[in-house]
């Protein structure tokens, strides 16, 4: 893996590698991530999360330690296999991630977003099919996410960042639904993480594959109570 001391200036070599991220961080992409929650609802639901400061910390301590940074180590992984043709490698991320799940829930959704991922992708681009086809089905989301920014020559740390971005987002949004919280308040969560966000994208882009681990008991147990919560507005 490189190393990176700091983000270095991201520069796009032309507007259609930054719309291109654009497009594929925007909560509009129909991948379905606005019906996960990944254990906020029972958080919610058992008064572990009730206020705007409960949520972010939860949030920070999974920037942190949690299994958000194996999945952008595995993003990096999927857009740098791409990228020396080495398909192999690919496939096999692929399936240490689906190993890497801790419940159903979690490698469910992992795998329903990818699958729609590449559903639009293929659509959007035929000429990604053989990509799909070299990691197999099913295809986990942060994989499907590397492989396009690859595809389309996204940089590296611009792709992290966004993926980072979207996932801290979505969860921001639930909480919002959940809590509930103004919307207001949900922007400034999103913004006071920003600093976190760039200490992060750092962090992954130096994990060496030994260092590929995650301290996420509590998501876990969380989605685990998801499973059988009696009423749920949200599929994990």
């Amino acid at each position: 893996m490189s190393q990176f001391d700091d983000l270095e200036p991201i520069i796009f070599s032309n507007d259609s590698h930054f719309l291109s991220i654009l497009q594929l961080a925007s909560p509009g992409l129909p991948v379905g991530a606005y019906s996960y929650s990944e254990g906020l609802e029972m958080l919610v639901e058992n008064g572990t999360i009730a206020n705007s400061q409960s949520l972010i910390q939860w949030l920070q301590a999974e920037l942190t330690y949690g299994s958000i940074r194996l999945d952008g180590a595995m993003m990096v992984r999927a857009f740098q296999s791409v990228k020396v043709g080495d398909l192999q490698a690919l496939h096999r991320w692929n399936l240490w991630l689906s190993a890497a799940r801790d419940t159903e829930e979690l490698r469910l959704s992992s795998w329903q977003m990818g699958r729609s991922l590449w559903q639009l992708l293929v659509k959007l681009e035929p000429e990604m099919l053989s990509l799909a086809e070299a990691v197999g089905s099913p295809c986990n989301y942060a994989i499907a996410f590397g492989l396009a920014c690859a595809h389309w020559n996204i940089n590296i740390q611009a792709a992290l960042l966004a993926y980072l971005h979207s996932w801290l987002t979505n969860l921001i949004t639930a909480g919002v639904k959940l809590i509930p919280l103004g919307q207001t308040d949900g922007q400034k969560l999103l913004l006071n993480s920003q600093t976190l966000l760039s200490k992060t994208t750092v962090e992954i882009l130096n994990l060496e594959d030994d260092q590929l681990a995650c301290c996420s008991w509590g998501l876990s147990l969380a989605s685990m109570q998801h499973e059988t919560q009696y009423t749920r507005l949200f599929r994990s």
